[in-house]
């Protein structure tokens, strides 16, 4: 162990073998993503990696990749009010049927469902029904706006701003590529009852629509796990999407935008996809409760610690490199009274081209206050390591 001494406390840096077990793997250069897309985000779901950002946090306008925000503001609706189900039938005003550019071609006399909607919104782009939506659940689309803005804060989506329900072009109308990936995520895992709409090929409302019925997504037709979620196009977002994929244990969510045509979009999904499951693999580094150190422990009714995984501890890395470090962090001495389970430390682990790891480690029994000898022997010990600390730096 070796312990540096800090300002206010003993940090201590323990490297493990588990570094040598990182470093068994083959040798080779991780290649770099290039994009064109003028903004760009790519994350492992499973293990939180974040695989390409390019001005991830630069406000854009996101058309109607934005949909998505109404849409979970009708899935959280759907979960936590009584009074909205599938089978909830909302009016249409005037102002949603006028509204232009995709449609679900609703009109004044029609009570579309909840059902409806949301295939409306998410294969047939429905302005009118995102319009539908917001003065069903919150009386204005005004009001609406106001309310996706409250949500979007409480959610960490600090480059968002919304106008509308739909997307539609507006000053205030924005929206950032991680934004969007976090957006997907809560669509993807709070309401997985809910996100195979997503995968819808096709929908028509009331046979009107026959040449706006296919889902715009362009991966679904591939045998790549493609399952989701949103396209959008204006003249000044350009084309983008934001999507996912799930293939074996693994799912990525990406959002590419700024692009300059519908075929450009459909081709850099696919090689964004291609790329994150090629070049990058998952490994697991410890079991559940497998023990990673052990730290000692200030005024306990015992000296040391395990340091245990809470639960599979599974990291990314490229697919062939051996530039991989792992040490286990925490604060020395370890104050009592600990309890088991308790997150007492982090297993930091780098790797090329990728962030910073950092998975948590608890500790494998419960710590109560010593009595006066274990104390007296604890404040020995952190006298000593100090002595020791000290002297090593003379030489």
């Amino acid at each position: 162990m070796r312990i540096r001494q800090g300002p206010d406390m003993l940090r201590a840096f323990v490297t493990t073998g588990l570094t040598l077990a990182l470093l068994a793997l083959p040798a080779a250069a991780q290649t770099a993503f290039e994009t064109q897309a003028r903004a760009a985000y790519v994350v492992d779901l499973g293990t939180d990696t974040v695989l390409l950002e390019k001005q991830p946090d630069i406000a854009l306008p996101p058309a109607s990749m934005s949909k998505l925000m109404t849409l979970l503001m009708l899935f959280e609706a759907l979960r936590d009010n009584p009074n909205v189900t599938l089978d909830t039938r909302f009016g249409v005003s005037t102002k949603a049927r006028q509204m232009g550019g995709s449609t679900m071609f609703l009109n004044e006399r029609d009570r579309p469902s909840s059902d409806e909607l949301i295939k409306g919104i998410i294969v047939q782009s429905g302005n009118d029904a995102t319009v539908v939506v917001a003065e069903g659940l919150a009386g204005t689309e005004d009001a609406f706006a106001r309310m996706m803005n409250a949500r979007a804060k409480e959610l960490g989506m600090e480059n968002s701003t919304f106008a509308n329900a739909s997307g539609w072009p507006n000053p205030n109308h924005r929206m950032s590529v991680r934004d969007l990936a976090v957006l997907a995520e809560h669509l993807i895992e709070d309401f997985p009852e809910y996100y195979g709409f997503f995968a819808m090929p096709e929908y028509e409302y009331d046979g009107r629509a026959p040449d706006n019925r296919f889902n715009r997504n362009p991966l679904l037709k591939l045998d790549i796990g493609a399952d989701g979620l949103k396209t959008g196009h204006t003249e000044e977002a350009g084309y983008g999407l934001v999507g996912s994929a799930r293939q074996g244990t693994r799912r990525i969510v990406f959002v590419v935008t700024g692009l300059p045509s519908a075929a450009a979009r459909a081709q850099e999904a696919e090689r964004i996809v291609s790329w994150a499951f090629r070049q990058f693999v998952e490994i697991e580094v410890a079991e559940a409760d497998e023990r990673i150190a052990e730290a000692d422990v200030w005024m306990g009714n015992v000296q040391k610690i395990g340091l245990v995984a809470p639960d599979d501890l599974k990291i990314l890395t490229g697919a062939v490199q051996n530039d991989v470090a792992a040490e286990v962090v925490f604060e020395s001495p370890i104050q009592a009274p600990i309890a088991a389970g308790q997150p007492v430390a982090e297993l930091v682990i780098t790797r090329p081209g990728l962030p910073e790891a950092r998975l948590p480690l608890v500790s494998d029994q419960d710590v109560t206050f010593g009595g006066f000898v274990p104390r007296l022997r604890s404040a020995g010990q952190v006298l000593l390591s100090r002595v020791i600390g000290q002297a090593e730096g003379l030489f």
